[in-house]
């Protein structure tokens, strides 16, 4: 009888975890393996580029450098939003503009 209660226990905590790393893919994902470099890596080149905090990231295919990049908002130390953009596969900044008003 114990033994049902652990195992029920043990597959609710893999349920869990399931959840918490689901919730750390990013938009674009399914592109990573065209990508040399990994998110991680392109986090620390934005923020080495504009610091502060990064409040969204995605992996996407645009025109210039490669033609894949990896796109971050960064609430800058100023306070005010930037765009930073990393070649996914050189790790050069292609983009560390503030951030524009998008049309909704």
């Amino acid at each position: 009888m114990k033994s049902r209660y652990v195992l029920a226990g043990l597959a609710g905590i893999g349920l869990s975890l399931t959840g918490i790393v689901g919730a750390q893919a990013y938009d674009g994902e399914s592109l990573a393996t065209g990508a040399k470099i990994g998110m991680p890596e392109a986090r620390t080149l934005a923020l080495k580029a504009r610091p502060g905090t990064i409040t969204d990231e995605e992996l996407e295919k645009e025109g210039g450098g490669s033609g894949l990049r990896y796109s971050f908002d960064i609430q800058g130390t100023d306070q005010v939003a930037y765009e930073v953009g990393i070649d996914a596969r050189s790790g050069t900044v292609l983009e560390n503009d503030r951030e524009s008003a998008r049309p909704d």
